[in-house]
């Protein structure tokens, strides 16, 4: 084409006498439009006016058409209004220039209501469809109503190119039964009909009816082309059952067997997202690699598709190598699709070069969309400050923007740059949305905030987000965070106004609120009150039962459960665990192992739980054997372990437990070190405790909290380090609380310190003057020194401050069986069967007495 420009313009500058046939000027125009290039079609214009062909119809329409394939459309329009006796083609022509731009659609419309005043020219099938998708950015149904009529009078509407037109129309103004009213009218239905129909069903989410008119399509023998191929694909992979699985795979043979199919990059994309959509990644991949020619919609697909599986890598390597080939660079959606990988992988090397590949490229830097994926992905790395850096440097912020930032400060609980944000945002008068409001009261549910929870609610209310909400998710979150912060009166009429509106989140939501301030008879309500049950239901109804003290209403919903056909998963067993302690039932415990072992749960935590349960039964064996058995050992396990070993007395093995864990690589937190120092303290291991926490600050840099510092001072007394007891916790760097003296009176008993307990008890009743346990430890001091003046003291001083002992209690496991055993309590139903074998036993007992005598 370039050489045929050259030879014309040869010519021109050659032979100035030379005068052009018109129709050579045409058919330069028509290239010079197929070529988008004004100013050459400019130039020729002026040759046109010199050599005297202006007036040829042939060659103004080939000039507007220039102009109008060219968008130079002040120009198009100019040159029409100096043609004299326009026809129909040429109306055309500027029609079609101003309503391909949506900027332009007023100009349409006056230039078409201009033609049809002059009812010279008439419109013609041409012009309608023109003008009716102007039409429906436009003026919606009235305008396009008044065309159909229109078109009915002229009897065209069941013209085929007017009836497509009017079908694309109404599908897209949602009206779907006007779009088949007109799409049966047509006489003679063309592909362009049924492609117009099932992308119109599409659009309006017929998904079903879509296929359904696709394979009428199949059966009435239209050919499908790749328009049909686009449209269906997508169909396809929306469809529930494996029907529209296997059609998609029956049209990619389709395309394989029809060449001009098969070369159709848009065709093989489609068939790319297809399998994308229908999670067959490998057959995806296979398809990407077969692909003669690639744009960057497939590259940016294969890319998506390797990071929506969770293939974070391939999608950063497939992104590198798209870079390196150097033909096409990535555009805006490549990025976009990149960044979660990066922020997936914490790979914070790799999002920086990304990040530096935008910053020089200007196009890149300044879409907004690529700016609010880099505070994303700077967000899930942890790298607050970067990820406000990027959002200041936005130049054209939207609510997207906001809202990312607004999430990378909650999770990091930035509560002042939070707020400041939050101003900022409302100051700039931009319209606030559900996942802005959602985000706002999530961070201040974490936080505990009520007050601003409460404002956040006003607000949605005020600026109808809240009721604008068709989905329940922002009054979920509402109802959770005053749940979760107490005001369960409030969530509960949050409950009750949200009526058709409550989905299973709700009922849980409201259930775990009333579960964490052991409401458990109101939980039992609102779950009895459910038609539908979730996993998650049951498990939250399990554990409220079990945090509660009712060990059999657990373990019978348990039961319920699995006859209900709900399968329990870890989570089940971990809300079933405490029943087991509290029962001190060491056979449900093997039953709940047994099942953890065959359902193959590979939780660590739930482990750490058996582990923890089996030490608290008295099975300190099976607590050893199920922790040599973890192939991987976390501090979770270690900590139960460990636990375990000090509940049983068990200090070198404690401590060596410990010792096994640091060896292992693991660092050791404050429950554990809390944990090693009480098993220390209990078995008599003072160097080895101190040691532990010297160790603390000098070797793992942890400041001790009073927990640990009251086990060092119970250590140390235990110990017979009295006054050095004594001594470090008068000179504590933090002011030691009721633990820390309660452990020294309990060690001054043992030892027989009496007048250091004096001077512990005085500090004790300046911190805590409820605690029985220090008035009975002092009297029973005093007793053991014949003190009973002190001791009556000690009763009176008591029952001033009306303080009880709670009564004793005992229980054992026979034949499944708890049996409890309360101080003073004869309730017992084989009481006298007890109490005549324990005078047996008695009677026996003092016989071998006398006999050994």
């Amino acid at each position: 084409m370039r050489e045929a420009f050259s030879l014309f313009f040869h010519k021109l500058k050659c032979w100035s006498s030379f005068k052009l046939d018109y129709q050579v000027f045409a058919d330069t125009l028509k290239s010079c439009a197929a070529k988008a290039d004004v100013n050459l079609g400019k130039a020729l214009h002026s040759h046109v006016i010199k050599q005297g062909h202006v007036s040829c119809q042939i060659v103004s329409k080939a000039l507007l058409n220039m102009y109008a394939k060219c968008k130079a459309l002040d120009d198009c329009e100019k040159l029409f209004w100096e043609i004299k006796n326009c026809d129909t083609v040429m109306w055309n022509i500027i029609l079609s220039g101003f309503a391909g731009t949506r900027v332009h659609d007023t100009e349409a419309a006056r230039l078409f209501c201009d033609m049809h005043a002059a009812q010279e020219p008439k419109l013609s099938t041409v012009t309608l469809a023109i003008i009716l998708p102007v039409c429906t950015r436009y003026g919606g149904l009235s305008v396009g109503g008044c065309v159909h009529c229109y078109a009915k009078k002229a009897g065209l509407d069941s013209d085929t190119l007017v009836g497509n037109a009017l079908v694309s129309m109404y599908a897209k103004l949602g009206l779907v039964m006007d779009a088949f009213a007109v799409f049966d009218g047509i006489v003679e239905k063309d592909v362009i009909s049924w492609n117009a129909i099932i992308a119109g069903l599409m659009e309006n989410h017929s998904v079903d009816d879509a296929f359904e008119m696709f394979q009428w399509m199949l059966r009435l023998k239209v050919p499908p082309n790749y328009a049909t191929i686009v449209n269906v694909l997508p169909l396809c992979a929306h469809l529930e059952d494996t029907v529209g699985h296997w059609v998609g795979r029956q049209i990619h043979s389709y395309v394989l067997r029809r060449a001009e199919l098969a070369t159709q990059i848009t065709v093989v994309n489609a068939l790319l997202s297809f399998y994308l959509r229908i999670g067959q990644m490998e057959d995806a991949v296979t398809l990407f690699k077969r692909m003669k020619f690639t744009d960057l919609v497939s590259w940016n697909s294969i890319i998506s598709g390797y990071d929506s599986c969770g293939q974070w890598l391939k999608a950063l390597e497939l992104f590198h190598e798209l870079v390196d080939m150097d033909v096409m660079g990535p555009d805006p959606i490549t990025i976009v699709s990149v960044l979660p990988a990066c922020g997936q992988l914490s790979n914070l090397q790799a999002g920086k070069q990304i990040h530096g590949y935008v910053v020089r490229h200007s196009l890149l830097c300044k879409d907004t969309s690529v700016q609010n994926a880099l505070i994303r992905f700077y967000s899930n790395c942890g790298c607050k400050e970067a990820a406000l850096n990027v959002f200041l440097l936005i130049s054209r912020k939207d609510l997207i923007s906001w809202n990312s930032i607004l999430d990378a400060l909650s999770e990091n609980k930035y509560e002042t740059q939070f707020i400041d944000l939050l101003h900022c945002l409302l100051r700039e008068g931009m319209r606030l949305d559900f996942i802005t409001m959602l985000t706002v009261i999530q961070f201040f549910t974490t936080l505990s905030r009520i007050e601003k929870v409460r404002e956040a609610h006003g607000f949605s209310i005020k600026y109808s987000i809240l009721l604008g909400n068709k989905e329940p998710t922002l009054a979920n979150a509402l109802l959770d965070a005053y749940a979760k912060c107490g005001n369960l009166e409030y969530a509960y009429r949050i409950f009750k106004h949200m009526s058709g509106q409550k989905n299973l989140v709700t009922y849980n939501s409201m259930i775990s609120g009333y579960a964490e301030f052991g409401s458990h008879e109101d939980a039992a309500l609102i779950f009895q009150s459910m038609s539908e049950r979730d996993l998650t239901t049951w498990n939250l109804m399990v554990r409220v039962y079990a945090e509660n003290d009712c060990p059999s209403q657990a373990l019978s919903l348990f039961h319920e459960m699995q006859f209900c056909g709900v399968k329990p998963d870890s989570m089940s067993i971990m809300s079933l665990l405490p029943v087991c302690a509290k029962l001190a039932s060491v056979n449900m415990l093997r039953q709940c192992h047994g099942y953890v072992i065959r359902a193959c749960f590979a939780d660590v935590h739930l482990k750490g739980a058996l582990l923890d349960i089996y030490s608290k039964c008295g099975n300190i064996k099976s607590a050893y054997n199920l922790f040599q058995s973890a192939s991987e050992k976390d501090l979770v396990l270690f900590t139960s372990m460990i636990g375990g070993y000090a509940m049983h007395g068990m200090g070198e093995e404690a401590v060596g437990a410990y010792y096994q864990m640091l060896e292992s690589g693991l660092r050791p937190d404050n429950v554990i070190i809390t944990t090693v120092l009480s098993a220390c303290s209990h078995t008599g291991l003072v160097d080895e405790g101190l040691k532990i926490f010297e160790s603390m600050q000098q070797v793992h840099h942890m400041k001790p909290s009073m927990e640990q510092y009251a086990c060092l001072v119970d250590l140390l007394a235990r110990g017979g380090r009295i006054k050095e007891a004594y001594s470090f916790a008068t000179k504590m760097p933090i002011k030691a609380n009721a633990n820390v003296w309660g452990a020294l009176l309990g060690a001054c008993k043992i030892h027989n310190e009496v007048e250091m307990a004096r001077s512990v008890i005085d500090r004790l009743s300046e911190i805590d003057s409820s605690d029985i346990g220090n008035y009975i430890a002092m009297s029973n001091l005093y007793a053991s020194n014949s003190s009973w003046e002190n001791v009556l003291k000690m009763r009176k001083l008591m029952r001033l401050r009306d303080l009880k002992k709670p009564a004793g209690c005992s229980w054992i496991e026979v034949e499944n069986r708890k049996n409890e055993f309360l101080a003073g309590d004869y309730s017992h139903p084989h009481r006298c069967v007890i109490y005549e074998t324990l005078g047996i036993l008695d009677h026996q007992i003092r016989e071998f007495y006398e006999f050994i005598r």
